[in-house]
């Protein structure tokens, strides 16, 4: 009897033990490589590479409406640092609002959070390029105990700022081109086939200088969201109609207690001079120029563009 009693005290902590493993195994969430999650107004598209046990990358693309396929190159860190893309609601191969009153800065930003949630990242890495840099900065506003550091890649924090350097921009393109844009900005005809023409050229010095393939172009045209671009911002990189027509948020760069780098292209439209100004409001900011390229310094100089986020992360690790 007295074998039997021990013996069932043997087996009674053998499968307590067991079920209390398997409900801590339970507990945690396998996550899939790439899916979709589910975000206040809809789905949004998500992709994790590499496996390395570091603190993950989290890309907040450009636009808005842009997607994660012009940070594509980002790719390439993924096998010293987890790369994590996703793209916003309404642009990419996420869903499409049905809905205008959610397209809001607040609620993108409750966005990244459900996006960190699902994927279970205490801390992050931001990187943000664009518009995905005013989303990083209002991100770390609200969530800073999971950010260990940001890249502000070609940074846009006010629209006030942003069009009085397009302006100076503008001023280097021939006078005829000018004329048409101003004609054209005065009557609001932005579907003029001649400033269309003009927006072009502006974005071939300026956004982008080194041509894609066809194949590049048409993918990104499928997944660029329109809707989201001109309801939030306009109908060109230089004129700005939308909601964020007032955005002005310079005088939380100080706010800014994380290591910090600031890219920005030889010739973007995100200045060199106002990024290092933006550099100067944020203790202790790295800052790195891209030689040859524009807005897109991952298409126009990748490497150059890699290699200073990659040492910034090192040298903060």
């Amino acid at each position: 009897m007295k074998i039997n009693l021990n013996f069932s005290r043997f087996l009674f902590i053998v499968c307590s033990c067991a079920y209390f493993l398997l409900l801590a195994c339970s507990s945690e969430k396998e996550i899939p490589a790439e899916g979709f999650i589910d975000v206040n107004g809809g789905k949004v598209w998500y992709r994790i590479d590499g496996k390395v046990d570091k603190t993950p990358i989290l890309i907040l693309h450009g636009g808005p409406g842009s997607s994660s396929i012009g940070q594509e190159p980002l790719k390439q860190l993924s096998d010293q640092w987890p790369v994590v893309f996703y793209d916003q609601l309404g642009s990419g191969r996420s869903d499409r609002f049905k809905d205008t009153s959610l397209i809001t800065v607040e609620r993108y930003v409750e966005e990244v959070e459900q996006v960190r949630k699902e994927l279970n990242l205490e801390k992050i890495y931001l990187y943000g390029q664009s518009w995905g840099t005013a989303l990083s900065l209002e991100y770390y506003l609200k969530y800073p105990q999971h950010i260990e550091g940001v890249i502000f890649s070609s940074p846009y924090f006010s629209t006030k700022r942003w069009i009085k350097d397009a302006k100076e921009l503008v001023k280097t393109l021939p006078d005829s081109v000018q004329t048409i844009i101003k004609t054209n900005e005065q009557n609001k005809t932005f579907d003029n086939q001649e400033y269309k023409d003009a927006v072009s050229l502006f974005y071939s010095k300026f956004l982008r200088r080194k041509e894609r393939s066809q194949e590049a172009k048409d993918t990104a045209s499928k997944y660029f969201g329109t809707k989201v671009y001109e309801y939030m911002w306009g109908p060109s990189e230089f004129t700005a109609t939308g909601t964020l027509l007032h955005y002005d948020r310079i005088d939380k760069l100080s706010e800014v207690k994380v290591p910090v780098l600031f890219i920005t292209g030889e010739y973007d439209e995100a200045r060199p001079s106002t990024v290092k100004y933006y550099q100067s409001l944020v203790p202790d900011a790295r800052y790195q120029e891209i030689s040859n390229s524009g807005h897109a310094t991952l298409n126009d100089n990748p490497e150059e563009a890699l290699k200073a986020v990659e040492k910034f992360l090192q040298e903060i690790e």
